[in-house]
């Protein structure tokens, strides 16, 4: 192209030459917001200090806030907690992470662990995809995320479950497979389920309301080992939040270049990052969250 340039060979060069450039204004724009993330990341004291409440009155249902971040309590969280005087009973931070890998084992799907101590219900749960899997819709990855959790919690071992005195469990992930892959795991039935066709298992449901009707939730659980008291309990409570709703909270965050930045920053950052972030099209799974169980929170990030 460069001996045949003045022949015409300049308009690939060119093209070429303008691609290039948006992709570094994009990796570079994406990168300084993946940054801030991690140098705002709020950490596990702060938590501490709000108490099992969080500060706030938690009201049932599941929230679920997306980040990019699989460690850590990312900044939307603390401009929401302190913003809203309400949070949901159950809080799960859900990272979707593709990996360089065609396919990922259903197996090997979710990675869950806790966030702070288990009074406090906060759970974090990593989804891997290969970039040839398909992602199910929405109703059916609800089922898998909540599962995925429950088997968690079942399987969860005694010292990592303390208190508030033990935090060090606060990263520890555990590898959890979607339903389909662990048949001798924790099973959801929604609505009129019939559990009678399941043989080993004991049921754990909640009384019935006669005074109101909503859908039903229920767990199968194996027999063996034997659950106790504080894990029933964590479970049921999972379950209540099931059947009261799941809110899916994502973050939309501005990103604006600091006051003395260079002119070259501020036209990358203030001008072609936000022209690219405005027409580009949003990730994949945030395309099948239905609009009413949506809730959009917005942040500007000084880069």
């Amino acid at each position: 192209s460069l001996i045949k340039f003045l022949e015409g060979a300049w308009v690939p060069i060119a093209l070429s030459f303008i691609f290039l450039v948006a992709m570094y204004v994009w990796h570079y724009g994406t990168l300084k917001k993946y940054e801030f993330d991690v140098q705002n990341k709020v950490s596990i004291n702060w938590i501490l200090s709000l108490g099992p409440n969080l500060g706030i009155v938690r009201v049932r249902g599941i929230g679920l806030i997306h980040t990019e971040l699989v460690s850590g309590i990312p900044a939307i969280f603390s401009h929401f907690v302190t913003n809203l005087p309400a949070f949901h009973q159950v809080v799960v931070f859900l990272c979707i992470k593709s990996v360089p890998v065609p396919h990922v084992r259903p197996d090997e799907r979710f990675l869950v662990g806790r966030v702070g101590p288990k009074e406090y219900r906060l759970y974090r749960c990593i989804a891997r995809y290969g970039y040839r899997d398909i992602h199910k819709d929405d109703l059916e990855f609800e089922k898998d995320l909540v599962c995925s959790i429950a088997e968690f919690i079942r399987s969860e071992k005694p010292q990592c479950s303390l208190g508030i005195e033990d935090v060090e469990c606060d990263g520890k992930m555990t590898v959890v497979g979607t339903t389909s892959s662990n048949l001798d795991g924790i099973r959801m039935c929604e609505d009129d389920g019939d559990f009678s066709q399941m043989a080993g298992t004991s049921e754990l449901k909640e009384l019935k309301n006669p005074e109101k009707l909503r859908k039903r939730v229920r767990f199968v659980v194996p027999e063996s080992p034997q659950i106790d008291t504080d894990t029933r309990e964590e479970l049921q409570e999972l379950m209540d939040a099931r059947e009261a709703g799941m809110a899916f909270i994502l973050g939309h965050c501005y990103v604006r270049a600091k006051s003395g930045s260079s002119l070259m920053k501020r036209l990358v950052i203030n001008l072609g990052y936000d022209f690219l972030r405005r027409n580009s099209r949003g990730p994949t799974y945030a395309l099948g969250i239905p609009c009413a169980s949506t809730l959009e929170v917005g942040m500007i990030y000084l880069v």
